[in-house]
């Protein structure tokens, strides 16, 4: 598996700038949209959970179950971007995940964060 079936984020160029941090600098938030967030649950499939299993047994990582987690996360962000983008936001701010198991089925993630728009300082 390659770099990119373990990571995540944003493009360069895209339209919803995601961030972690309080504001962005050399912009000033002219608008507070208010809280946006995507979620998504995903299960386990029993291939993954067989491998887990042996995996778990002689130790190391579980690159199944990394990989189904990293595409949860991007999932939950592409849909956090889009209801940002729906209300009118050029930026999220304070960008978080929440991970939690969902009744014993499968993983919860949730991104959310601040929608605003931001325009650059003059």
């Amino acid at each position: 598996m390659g770099i990119d079936d373990y990571g995540g984020g944003q493009a360069s160029h895209a339209d919803v700038l995601v961030v972690t941090t309080n504001d962005v600098p050399g912009h000033t938030v002219q608008q507070v949209i208010g809280e946006v967030f995507g979620l998504t649950v995903r299960s386990r499939h029993l291939g993954s959970q067989i491998g887990a299993g042996l995996k778990s047994m002689i130790g190391g990582e579980l690159k199944g179950l990394t990989k189904t987690l990293v595409q949860t996360r991007n999932q939950a962000m592409e849909r956090l971007v889009e209801q940002a983008r729906a209300r009118g936001a050029n930026a999220v701010l304070m960008f978080r995940f929440d991970v939690t198991e969902a009744a014993d089925v499968g993983t919860e993630v949730c991104a959310y964060g601040t929608a605003v728009v931001i325009v650059p300082r003059s």
